[in-house]
Formats: C-alpha cells, sequence, structure tokens
C-alpha cells in the first residue's frame, strides 16, 4: 500500500501542508516559518539516531510524512515515532502501512527494543491507530512538545 522514501531538499512542501491549524491542533499549533525550516534541514540531515521519511503510495502520491528517532524514557533510550497524513489521504489505512514500515525501519536499526508513540490523550484518532497498528497503552503522562509547552499524552509502545 506504501513505501517509506528518505526525506529529501524537495520535501519541505509536506511540513508546509502539515503546518495549518487543523492539523497542529493537538501539537501546540503551526509553528513559524524559521522553525519548519530548521525542522526541513534536520530532517534532510538524518543520522543513525533516527530517520524521517515521506510516506509515498503505490500509486505514487506523497501522502505525508513519518520517522523515529532516539528519545530518553524511563532511563532507556527507546525509539520515538510520529507522522502526519495529508487530509486529502486520511482514512484509508495508510498511516498503520506507514508505521508497519517505520517499525521495520526501526527494528532493522538493531539498537533498542521499542518503538513509542505519544499522541495526545484528547486526539481519538490517533490513539486509535497506534491500537490498529499493535500498540500496546502503557498509560497518560505529561509530555513537553514542542518545548515549552506541556501536553497530556498516551504512551503507546511497540514491541521491535
Amino acid at each position: 500500500m506504501v513505501h517509506l522514501a528518505k526525506w529529501s531538499e524537495g520535501d519541505l512542501w509536506i511540513l508546509e501542508r502539515c503546518n495549518a491549524p487543523e492539523m497542529t491542533a493537538f501539537l501546540g499549533g503551526p509553528e513559524s516559518e524559521e522553525k519548519l525550516l530548521d525542522r526541513h534541514r534536520r530532517y534532510v540531515e538524518s543520522s543513525p539516531a533516527g530517520q524521517m521519511y515521506v510516506i509515498v503510495t503505490d500509486d505514487g502520491f506523497h501522502a505525508g510524512s513519518i520517522g523515529y528517532w532516539e528519545h530518553e524514557e524511563g532511563g532507556e533510550t527507546v525509539w520515538e515515532t510520529g507522522w502526519a497524513i495529508l487530509p486529502e489521504h486520511q482514512g484509508k489505512g495508510i498511516a498503520t502501512a506507514a508505521i508497519v514500515e517505520v517499525a521495520k525501519a526501526a527494528a532493522a536499526q538493531g539498537s533498542h527494543r521499542t518503538l513509542h508513540a505519544y499522541p495526545g490523550v484528547d486526539n481519538s484518532a490517533s490513539n486509535a491507530l497506534c491500537r490498529r497498528a499493535g500498540f500496546s497503552l502503557l498509560g497518560a503522562r505529561e509530555f513537553e512538545y514542542p518545548k515549552g509547552h506541556w501536553m497530556t499524552c498516551n504512551d503507546w509502545y511497540l514491541e521491535l
């Protein structure tokens, strides 16, 4: 259904499209142009400590983004994942398929045992997606994202 393409210089438009109020309502709202450009630069440069991808459908549409990166959780380093699906591609199973693919990529690194996702407790769509993708719920906790913005999230994990 999908494959993941490494984030490249030409993918800034995806960040710009996903920076709308309706797409960032559970993430503290839209970011400034400066923050978007910084995020894009980090995504392009990537590192062994994670990778960002464009989600590409079988018919060639760029449906959004997904990635994994290192995160400290309870004294242990784990993989964290996050995604953004463009509105016209939501509700088609694309996000679930992309999570399966990003879990394979994170597991292939061989460095961490679990992949975590932290959707806001009120983000019913992302919480349902975690459940469909096979994550287990650890419970609610406070999470800082973006820096300076605290929110209550569910901590979901997937054994790799």
